[in-house]
């Protein structure tokens, strides 16, 4: 593999969004990297609702493969990111649609 050293003035590769109130939440690795995932998805796709409020899709069989987890895990991850106040998901009406996701920012 190779590497270089960084200097002041060494542009970094793409890189997430990862919010600092992330690190002392009680909730998952798997979950804080997805949350992270999903955060920088809405942000390059840039997808709004009716009341311009953004938002993204994510098929579990997506994230799954993204992340290398198995879809169970995949599941338990977003419950916890819906349960500790960081995404809500909201259905969409039609037959197998993928629910709305919305990230919710944590206040510090």
């Amino acid at each position: 593999m190779e590497y270089e050293f960084m200097t002041s003035d060494t542009p970094l590769p793409p890189c997430m969004p990862f919010p600092k109130a992330l690190a002392g939440l009680p909730i998952s690795s798997t979950a804080k990297v997805m949350y992270c995932k999903m955060l920088d998805a809405m942000l390059t796709k840039k997808l709004e609702d009716e009341n311009g409020i953004l938002f993204v899709y994510f098929p579990i069989k997506q994230l799954a493969a993204i992340l290398s987890r198995c879809e169970m895990t995949i599941k338990r991850s977003l419950n916890e990111l819906e349960n500790a106040g960081l995404i809500m998901r909201v259905r969409q009406r039609g037959f197998a649609k993928p629910n709305r996701i919305y990230i919710l920012i944590p206040k510090i």
